[in-house]
């Protein structure tokens, strides 16, 4: 960027504070945040006439203020796609951290005040995962990256969305549609949350529908911590109501549960699931394809806002 535009960086790679995003964009043409960054209503009002475009840093868009930025003409480009095998796999490897114990018998490998007297039959006992049955809610790119990894570990497909996917598509993932998700959840064994968040999803597992869930079923988050009603999920944990989570998200990152991080039944991770070095790179070149394509005349292909052209 710094080679085709006049660019000014976050060198420190830390979220910009409030101050500092308003002074950016009061002179900026084009904004390029990251997840972390809050482009909300107070910052996009005090925007200058010049800034036309927000490309950014990442798939969500949960950070900027979508309805805001169209009302004055400001154009919003994520970074979909690149993301999805990386998340899918980070998702499934939760899918098997949890039930098999792992970040648990890691743990105790590394404590200097235990001590391994070797293998024995009764113990670090978890569960099998082929054979059971997963629920996908929210069956986006991520999500059927996630069911095609689940299929070849054995695991029964099953899935909740906005819209039915094609025939095609269900016969191929050997998938199962619930049209009602409070169903599907008191079924599952396993449920995987790969949807995004939105006003129509926050709390979506809601109180209600988490005591839905089977005592023996497991929880894995890969997706937007919102989307849980994060409260409640501890407290089902501590009684024992629920077998265990796998969360990368947290619902008030970077603040994380106390409750959460205290309990065995949870494997957590520092919202590392996009982390690999394949998938910065490919966000950056969507990023300045998206920039370039808007500096150019030319409508950018990732827009959030298409009618807005």
């Amino acid at each position: 960027m710094c080679e085709l535009f006049e660019t000014r960086l976050n060198h420190e790679d830390k979220p910009m504070t409030q101050a500092e995003l308003v002074a950016a964009v009061k002179v900026a043409d084009v904004l390029v945040p990251t997840v972390t960054d809050r482009i909300d209503r107070a910052v996009l009002t005090q925007a200058g006439p010049q800034l036309r475009l927000i490309a950014n840093f990442g798939t969500g868009v949960d950070n900027v203020d979508l309805d805001t930025a169209r009302n004055r003409g400001i154009l919003v480009t994520n970074t979909p796609g690149v993301l999805t095998e990386d998340t899918a796999d980070m998702t499934m490897a939760l899918i098997l951290a949890v039930p098999r114990r792992i970040a648990e018998g890691a743990a105790y490998m590394r404590n200097p005040e235990t001590k391994w007297t070797g293998w024995s039959p009764t113990w670090m006992l978890g569960h099998r995962i082929s054979g059971k049955r997963l629920g996908i809610v929210g069956m986006g790119r991520i999500g059927q990256a996630v069911a095609r990894r689940a299929k070849a570990f054995g695991l029964q497909i099953h899935y909740h969305n906005r819209r039915r996917v094609s025939a095609a598509l269900e016969q191929e993932l050997e998938a199962t549609y619930w049209e009602s998700l409070d169903q599907m959840l008191a079924r599952m064994d396993i449920i995987s949350v790969n949807c995004p968040h939105t006003p129509a999803t926050y709390h979506l597992l809601s109180a209600r529908r988490l005591k839905l869930l089977k005592p023996t079923a497991y929880i894995v988050n890969t997706a937007r911590g919102e989307v849980i009603d994060e409260n409640e999920l501890a407290r089902l944990l501590e009684a024992g109501a629920l077998a265990g989570a796998g969360l990368d998200v947290f619902e008030r990152e970077p603040a994380v549960n106390p409750r959460l991080l205290a309990s065995n039944r949870v494997v957590a991770l520092p919202h590392m699931s996009s982390a690999t070095i394949e998938g910065r790179i490919d966000m950056g070149e969507k990023v300045i394809i998206n920039i370039k394509a808007f500096a150019d005349g030319h409508a950018p292909p990732d827009r959030v806002h298409p009618a807005m052209l």
